[in-house]
């Protein structure tokens, strides 16, 4: 049996209450990227990028290793970011390699919907072997993603639906 790798796609799509401008900036910090994923992961900032957010990047750099933290402390995986595009106050997109992928690709966007900011989260990716020819492997992984991404936002929506200055301090905005 020969393994033929299949890309698998998610998207998320949800609304909070606050301007893009707001959004943007806690979405793309590194402590509001691990804002959304706690309690169940954290994130690692590769050393040259830290203090820095997506803004501070040109497109197409490699920031390097990430490493997945589970609740914070257990490291299982690794995301090797690149940043392919960016359109500043708007959208995002990462293409990169995972230890448990072989592709991985995130495209974040944000609209202006009156008062409120729409977030869509679209994620690509393809299961590295040999955990892909394990069966079953890459739909569970799947389901683990869509649960993480909705996880994000509902982390977002109850950031941004209560107090607005207290939002900004909890993701250092």
């Amino acid at each position: 049996m020969k393994f033929s790798p299949t890309m698998r796609h998610i998207s998320i799509v949800s609304e909070v209450d606050a301007p893009i401008e707001r959004v943007w900036a806690a979405v793309t910090s590194p402590e509001g990227i691990n804002y959304e994923l706690r309690p169940y992961l954290r994130m690692t900032v590769p050393r040259p990028f830290r203090g820095v957010t997506i803004d501070d990047i040109e497109p197409g750099t490699k920031l390097g290793r990430s490493i997945f933290l589970l609740f914070g402390v257990l490291p299982f995986d690794y995301d090797d970011i690149t940043v392919a595009e960016i359109d500043k106050g708007v959208r995002f997109l990462e293409r990169s390699t995972m230890m448990s992928m072989s592709t991985w690709i995130h495209e974040r966007t944000l609209r202006q919907r009156g008062e409120r900011t729409e977030v869509t989260d679209a994620v690509s990716f393809v299961t590295r072997a040999p955990l892909g020819l394990v069966p079953g492997w890459t739909q569970m992984l799947r389901g683990v993603l869509s649960f993480l991404f909705r996880h994000r936002h509902r982390r977002l929506k109850a950031l941004f639906n209560g107090d607005q200055q207290s939002a900004s301090t909890r993701v250092g905005a």
